[in-house]
């Protein structure tokens, strides 16, 4: 991976993830069915998966964060993250765009729009901060790190069960129940793709460690923020490939086609096991030259290392 004294470099990446009796990501617009569209193919929005990112990067006393710190010199200070529940806006608008980009972790890598300055240049005050002195400085960027649409190779077959509680949450119920409140998916695998664009680094402070980190946490994603609705959710593969130059030396999706998973057999119906798929191994020789770096980083954990 990179070092800080380089240069950040064009980021191809492609998650390979296996849910198994699980709800990979729930739409409120469908009463929390995992994500679907038209012809029963399945996905996983963008937001969930930074989500977990962030929450591992939250949870300082957490395994993964402590192995962030164990492998990495990082100041911990510089990994707040600003997209966090008990966050307040009017402590966000005190902040000028320096101190944002150099504290929040999420904004220098997956960009930010908490500060939006008026037509004269000034920040507009926050509700319930009148009287308070509040930034002129605006922090609206984009992302260098942006996930795409977690998409389903096979359509998904939901399944709908009534979630029983021997507790009562109503009185003179002896107990209480949830009708077709247990929504899964039994068996999918999807592809999310992500890339690493250098443009946007100057902008939002976004460094080779903080993709350094990144890179270390998405492993980690599902096992390690794992729920009862989505207790069994696999990271299959987690293709990283780092370009030869900031500008890319290969275009993306010939890469994502290389590695992307195919069914093989029924592509029309929905797949029961892992091995209903084939799954590329590596990228073809002829690509795997035109970029620095092809790896999965799932790899060690799968060998034990």
């Amino acid at each position: 991976m990179a070092t800080d004294a380089e240069v950040l470099k064009r980021g191809t990446g492609l998650l390979v993830i296996e849910a198994v009796n699980s709800n990979p990501n729930g739409d409120p617009d469908q009463e929390s069915d995992p994500r679907m569209r038209l012809g029963d193919i399945g996905e996983i929005s963008p937001v969930s998966f930074k989500r977990k990112l962030r929450d591992m990067v939250l949870n300082k006393t957490g395994p993964v964060w402590q192995s962030v710190t164990t492998k990495f010199n990082v100041d911990e200070k510089q990994f707040d993250i600003i997209e966090r529940r008990d966050r307040k806006l009017e402590e966000l608008f005190a902040l000028g765009s320096e101190e944002l980009q150099s504290r929040f972790w999420d904004a220098r890598v997956f960009g930010s729009t908490v500060l939006q300055s008026n037509k004269n240049g000034e920040a507009k005050e926050p509700p319930k901060s009148k009287g308070k002195k509040v930034s002129s400085a605006s922090f609206i960027t984009t992302g260098v790190v942006q996930f795409g649409l977690g998409i389903s190779v096979a359509p998904v077959e939901i399944q709908r069960h009534t979630w029983t509680n021997i507790s009562p949450v109503q009185e003179g119920k002896s107990r209480a129940m949830a009708p077709l409140g247990y929504r899964i998916v039994q068996h999918g695998v999807y592809t999310m793709p992500f890339f690493i664009n250098p443009a946007m680094a100057g902008k939002s402070g976004c460094t080779p460690m903080d993709i350094n980190v990144l890179l270390h946490l998405i492993p980690y994603a599902y096992s390690q923020t794992a729920s009862c609705m989505r207790p069994d959710m696999r990271i299959r593969r987690a293709w990283y490939m780092q370009h030869k130059s900031a500008l890319g030396s290969c275009p993306d999706y010939m890469l994502l086609e290389a590695l992307q998973p195919v069914k093989k057999a029924d592509a029309d119906k929905p797949s029961r096991c892992w091995e209903d798929y084939e799954v590329p191994s590596d990228l073809p020789a002829e690509l795997k030259a035109r970029i620095e770096i092809c790896t999965d980083l799932v790899k060690p954990l799968a060998a034990g290392a």
